[in-house]
């Protein structure tokens, strides 16, 4: 790689896509956004406005929604929500050459999950979250460097974010490889001022945030609760727990490693505050919900491996449900 900088892209500008912009954009570094409509708009006229720990923060971004415009890129971040992903490749392929690294940063169980990772169902396709096989067959998985997310963000109109926690996020390759391109990807989001770091087993993590996202993002639909009450109100704990241990009893089938015990779990939840969930907030807006990845997805591997899970697939039901009626009602409808 040559010294001149890298040339940068977050493909997808909601709440972590503006936070990851901004944050690399304050580091001094050009970052170019791709972004449509509202978004789009707002970022050419206003750039991203970010408040978090460190401070509010107002930074410009060059932004289109023209991937040849953009050009080809040596790290694209796919910030989209992860039913949009299959629909949102074909647009960016401009931005993608031989020797890109592509970061998926999205929630719920990736469509990468079993390339790479040796284990007996090795190349199969995750169903719910990869039905037809357009993402495996139009992303090279050999670009991809896998990622998980630990920001709680909440964004109050395009391009404006706010968030209240610290920053982490973890890197892995797909083959639990420790390459040079994976230290070069965690220095830059280091640089960014975020907590990154590098593992040579993704999943572990990743199965962290899945169970995080699990216990938490579908109830919050159906409820309304913050992390603070789900993780925090006994009754709701208790429900969070159930959800959980099914969950622990499918990732611990797929051989991952976790370093986390319930009570300290539920009170890490609790302590992130008042925050409603990425899914509520799209539940608020309308917005399809990410119940495929975060949810059926599990539901999926746990059928693999005969684990049966009658908790998590109630709440999925209820959460889906509202979902798919609750914004009827705004408008007459029954």
């Amino acid at each position: 790689m040559s010294s001149s900088p890298l040339r940068i892209c977050i493909a997808g500008a909601g709440a972590i896509g503006c936070t990851l912009a901004a944050r690399i954009a304050l580091t001094g570094h050009p970052v170019n956004v791709f972004a449509r409509g509202r978004t789009l708009a707002a970022l050419q006229r206003n750039g991203i406005h970010l408040q978090d720990l460190q401070g509010r923060h107002h930074v410009k971004v060059n932004a289109s929604d023209s991937a040849e415009t953009l050009g080809e890129q040596d790290i694209v971040f796919l910030c989209t929500k992860a039913p949009s992903l299959s629909g949102l490749l074909p647009n960016i392929s401009p931005l993608i050459g031989p020797d890109t690294v592509v970061v998926p940063v999205i929630n719920g169980v990736p469509w990468w999950y079993f390339h790479g990772e040796g284990g007996q169902f090795e190349g199969e396709r995750i169903n719910t979250v990869d039905p037809d096989g357009r993402i495996t067959d139009t992303l090279d998985l050999h670009k991809v460097i896998g990622c998980v997310v630990f920001i709680t963000a909440q964004s109050s109109a395009p391009a404006v974010v706010k968030t209240h926690n610290p920053y982490r996020i973890i890197f892995g390759e797909l083959n639990n490889e420790l390459t040079s391109r994976l230290e070069r990807l965690v220095s830059l989001i280091q640089g960014a001022g975020i907590e990154a770091q590098g593992t040579d087993r993704i999943r572990d993590q990743l199965w962290t945030k899945i169970i995080a996202n699990l216990t938490s993002n579908p109830v919050s639909v159906v409820t309304g609760a913050t992390l603070e009450q789900i993780y925090g109100l006994p009754d709701m704990r208790e429900l969070a727990l159930a959800t959980f241990n099914e969950a622990v009893q499918v990732a611990a089938a797929y051989d991952a490693k976790l370093s986390m015990e319930p009570t300290t779990f539920m009170q890490f939840g609790a302590s992130m505050g008042p925050v409603r969930t990425s899914m509520l907030q799209d539940f608020d807006k309308g917005l399809p919900l990410e119940l495929s990845a975060i949810g059926d997805a599990v539901v999926e591997l746990a059928a693999k491996v005969n684990i049966p899970m009658p908790i998590t697939k109630s709440v999925l039901t209820l959460a889906r449900f509202c979902g798919e009626h609750a914004h009827h009602k705004e408008h007459g409808r029954h």
